[in-house]
């Protein structure tokens, strides 16, 4: 059983993050934002995805004006989800000339590394501050190693330089993030927010580095944290990546809200981030979002395909009913269904499961055990089986989830 770290509660829109809620799935537009209507669009297929916080840019001056209009666009889509307006270089002046953005973001993403240089940079951040406290919107800090603040960086370098036995490079950088953040929180602090208005984030691309990062940083400050490659890469690369690193830390407690950071395809799906995050926090067992099917790899002794086809169309049958269920049968996305494709793991799988059916391997008679609650419930066979099991699983739901 994972024990989660404790972390001070930070409302974000309708959304509680830290304070023992959830961990929530986070997403990111990659439309310009200033096309309110395309935003908006892309917004709301997240949100059916499942994202539970969708974060947008706002670079430009068109794009701060914008965002009324892709709140507007969201109440007609029926999207009722958080927004996060992520500020570089400019945010300062956006937030300021723009009263109407800055009152309908749920939350500003200020990066430390991007506010300024210098007596700058602090005026920049406390600007960002005092229009966050104006607005009764909480702030994350988000530093990331591709943008660190050098002078923070050069500071420490010169410091470890003069140390008797100086660390190495390397890992002065992965000090130096870490610091970024807790330096940056004390300064918002003393502007006058709270850690009740703060979520803090340390993104660096490599997946060792972000374990270390974060176990870091969590031991240094209570406040809630966002998780997440900075730059995961694109398919199974990204996906890999990502799991790899925030597997290990949500099985640490650590992490209230999520993000895989994954390059679409051209053309690609933007929501399959969404669910990647899902099927993390499910695979570690701290939430449960769509039911699960436990299919086995195939061997020798499962030269016919039936199983891998039947494993398919269940998979795709309980993903077409999530948001139906969702709403219809509370729990049902906990429900585990296997298919199996011979006799030797095949029925004790089966048993393991809520429903499971044990399809025939090479050699075996062509009929099909279904189990249910463990016990054995029936045998299908035939030409419609998968449409047979299919029903049978339908009925399990509405029988114990209603």
């Amino acid at each position: 059983m994972i024990v989660r770290r404790k972390s001070i509660g930070v409302n974000v829109g309708d959304k509680l993050i830290g304070g023992g809620a959830p961990v929530l799935v986070q997403s990111m537009t990659n439309t310009p934002t200033e096309d309110a209507l395309a935003t908006a669009k892309q917004v709301k297929l997240l949100y059916d995805a499942g994202s539970e916080i969708v974060r947008i840019t706002v670079n430009t001056r068109e794009a701060a004006k914008a965002v009324p209009q892709i709140v507007s666009h969201l109440e007609s889509l029926d999207a009722c989800v958080p927004l996060v307006g992520d500020f570089h270089y400019n945010g300062h002046l956006l937030l300021a000339e723009y009263p109407d953005c800055a009152r309908l973001l749920a939350k500003y993403r200020i990066n430390p590394g991007n506010v300024g240089r210098g007596e700058k940079h602090d005026d920049n951040f406390r600007q960002m501050i005092e229009v966050a406290l104006k607005n009764q919107k909480p702030v994350r800090i988000g530093v990331n190693w591709g943008s660190l603040d050098q002078d923070l960086l050069a500071r420490m370098m010169d410091e470890n330089a003069r140390l008797a036995e100086p660390k190495n490079a390397h890992d002065v950088l992965i000090e130096a993030i870490v610091q970024s953040a807790v330096e940056s929180k004390d300064l918002a602090k003393s502007y006058g927010i709270t850690d009740e208005q703060i979520i803090l984030s340390a993104k660096v691309s490599e997946v060792q580095d972000l374990i270390a990062v974060y176990r870091k940083l969590a031991a240094r400050t209570p406040n809630a944290l966002h998780l997440g490659l900075t730059e995961a890469g694109m398919s199974m690369k990204g996906i890999v990546a990502s799991t790899a690193a925030l597997s290990v830390l949500l099985c640490d407690g650590i992490g209230d809200t999520i993000r895989a950071s994954l390059t679409p395809q051209p053309g690609g799906d933007r929501a399959e981030e969404v669910r990647v995050c899902q099927q993390i926090l499910q695979s570690v067992g701290l939430r449960s979002f769509v039911a699960q099917v436990t299919a086995c790899p195939g061997c020798g002794r499962t030269t016919s395909t039936v199983f891998q086809e039947l494993a398919k169309q269940i998979q795709d049958y309980l993903a077409e009913k999530r948001q139906v269920w969702a709403e219809e049968f509370p729990g049902a996305e906990s429900l585990k269904v296997a298919v199996m494709g011979c006799i030797v793991n095949g029925p004790g799988e089966s048993r393991h499961a809520d429903i499971g059916i044990s399809l025939p391997g090479t050699g075996e008679e062509p009929r099909a055990p279904v189990y249910i609650d463990g016990e054995h419930a029936t045998t299908l066979s035939g030409p419609k089986l998968a449409e047979d099991f299919i029903v049978l699983v339908d009925h399990y739901v509405r029988k114990n989830y209603n």
